[in-house]
């Protein structure tokens, strides 16, 4: 019985602080109902969609993507009070491509143009964006049943036989729902009255905002939070029953047995609808070279220029280096990459906008130093390019860079202005409910005194992304005060079941994303509170369809040094040039080795100056170090002050075999960087670059099963180039050690 209904009507915790399903739970409860199918219909938005997809075919289950739209009562243009702040509820579902297409484009324009107090579309955009649609004519508070409710069945009539004209034959029905709620009853009957005159179908859905009969409560605490009442309140918002949760086929057949059609159709449509979505792909935008050049050759010009700037002779090294890195940028077809990002840069340079000398593994390419990407010699600090871009491993590059704070909009702004404003939008980030911002938000809904709630969430260890399942196992006092009685164990119990949702939306501070078509062809759009456009997709699915992302940090920090040197040249010195200071410095070294860093980038915290006074840094490399010393795993390994010691002496710096010296000299012979650990598996036993970085990232993310198989080949290439068995182990001990604590040397020279 159970695999003969499908749930049509389902909101996720992306219908924002009133769906309380979780997609991985969601799909596994649908999966285990034995159903074949099941749609996401958030509220107005598109939000989880892609999760939700890949959950679903992960899972066997057909994927309906779709969404409960608001629609204006006259047009999504009118604004006015007390006429236009009341929507209907309409549900959409892609049946294919087409479909699907045409739902990024109303739930973007709903949310662009239509946007009051909800995003709204009208009949206008309904009329144009509608094929490939099935049509649902919604819950209580679709236009429909707000007809019917009030006795006016003329035009109840004339609204769907509209929508029939509109969509044609199977693609609208009319939606039954029975949660135990007397309006109901009678509006199922005239609906089945309607379906019966106009010969339209009807279709049985619930109306699902959490997954068991159990969550109600759950979902009820989440409206309290979202309109910011208390359980308390009798005039707050709330759901009359406890009927809206994922039931069985049985169940669903249970509540409308005079209608077997409407359970039998819910098949039907699933049947209809079938998305392919394919990620991967790269779409990036084109970027027009000069006549007689294409991308590859164009960008390979800029940079033979850019090197004989940056080291005036070009000895066979740097030349050989450069033809390497251009060749493994042509093969994977980033050339375009390059050069957008280049003339990124040459702009904010042109325009006087302070930008940063790189961050992240960018920094590790010559094609990046040579073209003014970045501000580091990649030869000079060891850092790889197979750490940036990995010829084994297809993944898009990621340069990231910083900019100005108060100039980064004018860097937007020539984006949008060069590749088209349809094509360039700021990325959408989650806020999501923490622990400790958990436990407050479900106290103060539980009316709990402020003071008992406070110090309750006061208990949850600070430590970085814990979770309460963590704290109630590793604190003894935060476990007993969240069981000491009934109601601190129902607020810990709810908390731990809506921690991690997301509450709000924003926008990313850096994410930016290019397409080479106007991106509501990929992704939904919405509004930003500065009146910008932002993805309704987060940074990760951005990247997963292939779309170009990059990060544009506005910095404070440029914003001061930009007005120092401002000042300098004001003050005498016209000429001056920040990047002409030597990194030799020796009154920079004895600033710093006073801890006297307050306001200098990086170096500032108390712990970061009590760092520096006992290390004592005197030359740049210490610098980089520092900066990669300074993260929780190596302060509470013993890692920092074993490194000091070294240092100054008091302990002796020795290596395993004789080769280590060249690699490990900077740091003392300790393994800090991530670089370190591809070298030694490189220059020991003989993996290629590109093999190194798949060892490094195995160790990063301790896979067990990876790392043995390395090893083997490890002590294997080790042994062909002399190393004795004995030595190979216990070095490979010893990287996978450190490739836990191991730091991006690139980011850490860019920062340093």
């Amino acid at each position: 019985m159970e695999n003969s209904f499908v749930h049509l009507h389902v909101h996720t915790e992306y219908s924002l602080l009133d769906g309380a399903c979780r997609i991985k739970p969601l799909v596994a409860a649908a999966k285990s109902l034995g159903m074949p199918a099941l749609a996401i219909t958030d509220h107005g938005v598109m939000y989880g969609v892609i999760d939700f997809y890949k959950e679903c075919r992960q899972a066997g289950i057909k994927p309906i993507i779709g969404c409960e739209v608001y629609c204006a009562v006259r047009t999504r243009h009118d604004r006015e009070p007390h006429k236009d702040n009341n929507q209907f509820h309409l549900v959409l579902l892609a049946k294919n491509r087409e479909g699907y297409q045409n739902l990024l484009k109303l739930a973007s324009l709903a949310q662009i143009e239509g946007f009051y107090y909800k995003p709204r579309v009208d009949w206008e955009l309904l009329e144009k964006y509608h094929r490939g649609l099935v049509v649902l004519s919604g819950c209580m508070a679709g236009e429909i049943p707000q007809l019917l409710l009030n006795n006016q069945r003329d035009q109840a009539r004339q609204v769907a036989e509209r929508f029939k004209e509109l969509l044609g034959d199977g693609n609208f029905y009319l939606e039954l729902q029975n949660h135990g709620l007397r309006e109901q009853q009678y509006v199922n009957e005239e609906l089945l009255h309607l379906s019966r005159e106009l010969k339209l179908p009807v279709v049985a859905t619930n109306d699902v905002h959490y997954i068991e009969k159990a969550h109600a409560s759950h979902h009820d605490i989440l409206l309290c939070i979202q309109t910011g009442k208390t359980l308390a309140d009798e005039s707050r918002l709330r759901f009359d029953s406890q009927e809206f949760y994922l039931k069985s086929g049985t169940e669903m057949a249970q509540l409308f047995p005079g209608s077997p059609a409407a359970i039998e159709n819910t098949l039907v449509i699933a049947e209809q609808c079938y998305l392919e979505l394919s990620f991967g792909q790269l779409h990036l935008p084109d970027y027009e070279v000069p006549e007689g050049y294409d991308v590859d050759s164009y960008l390979a010009h800029l940079c033979r220029e850019g090197v004989q700037k940056r080291y005036g002779t070009v000895n066979d090294r740097v030349r050989e280096r450069l033809n390497y890195e251009l060749e493994i940028i042509r093969q994977m077809g980033y050339s375009g990459y390059f050069l957008i990002v280049w003339d990124m840069i040459r702009f904010a340079r042109d325009r006087g906008i302070y930008v940063g000398p790189g961050r992240g593994s960018a920094a590790g390419s010559l094609v990046a130093y040579s073209l003014g990407i970045t501000d580091i010699d990649p030869l000079q600090y060891g850092l790889l390019f197979e750490r940036f871009l990995n010829p084994e491993r297809v993944s898009m590059p990621d340069i990231d860079t910083d900019f100005c704070f108060e100039r980064r909009g004018e860097v937007i702004e020539y984006l949008s202005a060069k590749y088209g404003q349809d094509h360039v939008a700021q990325i959408i980030t989650f806020g999501t409910m923490a622990a400790k911002a958990a436990i407050r938000d479900v106290g103060r809904a539980m009316n709990v005194p402020l003071a008992e709630v406070d110090k309750l969430a006061k208990l949850v260890p600070g430590e970085l992304g814990i979770s309460l399942e963590r704290a109630l196992e590793i604190s003894p006092e935060f476990r007993e005060a969240a069981y000491q009685d009934e109601q601190h164990r129902q607020l810990v119990e709810i908390a731990k079941a809506i921690e991690g949702m997301p509450r709000h939306a924003s926008t990313h501070a850096a994410g930016v994303v290019i397409a080479k078509e106007p991106l509501v062809n990929y992704l939904p759009l919405q509004k930003t509170t500065e009146d910008g456009i932002s993805t309704q997709f987060p940074m990760q699915t951005v990247e997963e369809l292939g779309l170009l992302k990059m990060d544009l940090l506005g910095l404070r920090t440029l914003t001061v040094i930009g007005e120092t040197v401002n000042l300098v040249r004001q003050g005498g010195d016209p000429g001056f040039d920040l990047r002409e200071i030597s990194l030799n410095d020796s009154e920079t070294y004895e600033l710093l080795s006073r801890g006297d860093t307050i306001g200098v980038f990086q170096l500032e915290s108390s712990g970061m100056r009590a760092i520096l006074k006992n290390l004592k840094p005197e030359r740049f490399e210490d610098v980089i170090a520092l900066v990669a010393l300074y993260r929780p795993g190596p302060l509470g390994s013993g890692m920092v002050e074993d490194f000091i010691a070294r240092k100054h002496g008091k302990k002796p710096v020795t290596y395993a075999h004789p080769a280590l010296e060249p690699i490990l000299k900077d740091t003392y012979g300790v393994i800090l960087y991530q670089e370190q650990v591809m070298r030694i598996a490189s220059d020991l036993a003989g993996f290629s670059l590109g093999q190194a970085d798949l060892l490094r990232r195995a160790m990063g993310k301790k896979k067990p099963e990876i790392i043995a198989a390395q090893r083997e080949s490890f002590l294997k290439g080790a042994l062909e180039k002399g190393v004795d068995q004995r030595t190979a182990e216990e070095i490979f001990d010893l990287i996978a050690y450190f490739a836990g604590y191991g730091f991006n040397k690139s980011h850490s020279a860019a920062y340093a």
